[in-house]
């Protein structure tokens, strides 16, 4: 199954695209790797998930960008066509005022 995870590159998102992969399935992953952490360390995240997919020989596409840009959003949905969407994007931390 081709799946579509939104935040793919934070702990969680990172851990389940991993899963999913072993599991056998194509993954497109959505983030925008904001800096409320250090966005090295998902970019790392994503680096392990594009080593399980090298290694596997499963499809993945990263699809950078903010989910609450709707045209980047119809856009990464309608280029990766995927069968299931997991939504775990979310903004971290209390809301700025």
């Amino acid at each position: 199954m081709n799946i579509l995870v939104t935040g793919g590159a934070g702990f969680i998102g990172s851990h389940l695209c991993e899963r999913l992969l072993l599991l056998g399935h194509d993954l497109a992953v959505v983030d925008n790797f904001n800096d409320f952490y250090d966005p090295t360390i998902k970019r790392r995240n994503y680096g392990e998930v594009e080593e399980t997919a090298r290694q596997l020989g499963r499809s993945l596409y990263l699809c950078e960008g903010d989910i609450r840009d709707m045209p980047f959003l119809e856009g990464a949905y309608r280029d990766t066509s995927p069968e299931a969407v997991i939504h775990l994007a979310a903004m971290a931390g209390v809301r700025p005022p």
